[in-house]
């Protein structure tokens, strides 16, 4: 048996391509955020609460994909930077749900206008259908994920 039968061809390897495209955005979203004193952690935290406000800071560690502790490093910087604001007291429980200012706002929109460039720009060899497509198959596999599954393949 060849190694290349053995192994997985990165030439067709979904895993492989998914993980080539990502880093391919992850360079051109750096590439357009870094003139704005942004990192893309610093982005999504912003995005987030532009969608969804009031999250709190585990809430918003789990959207960005860092640890509570970067996210609360994070918090504290954009809160001292006048981006973002959290009560001091919690109204209820242990949970400070921070909220944009008209700064937060204003930074988050030149940001999100920039991605977007980068995303059109993604995705500009493809119609309307094919993105659509795309955007529902990489849900698709997304979620096949997180299910729980075997711990091995079955022969």
């Amino acid at each position: 048996m060849s190694q290349s039968r053995a192994g997985i061809d990165l030439e067709t390897s979904l895993g492989y391509l998914l993980k080539e495209t990502s880093s391919a955005l992850r360079t051109a979203m750096e590439t357009v955020l870094r003139p704005l004193g942004m990192t893309i952690t610093h982005y999504s935290c912003l995005e987030l609460l532009a969608q969804r406000p009031g999250l709190s800071s585990s809430e918003l560690a789990r959207g960005t994909f860092v640890t509570r502790q970067s996210m609360n490093v994070l918090l504290q910087a954009l809160e001292r930077d006048g981006l973002v604001t959290r009560p001091e007291q919690p109204a209820a429980g242990r949970v400070l749900p921070t909220e944009l200012t008209a700064a937060g706002r204003a930074q988050r929109a030149a940001a999100s206008a920039a991605v977007r460039e980068v995303e059109l720009r993604m995705t500009s060899g493809l119609d309307a259908a094919e993105q659509a497509q795309l955007g529902q198959l990489l849900s698709r596999c997304g979620a096949a994920l997180r299910e729980p599954g075997p711990e091995s393949p079955q022969p």
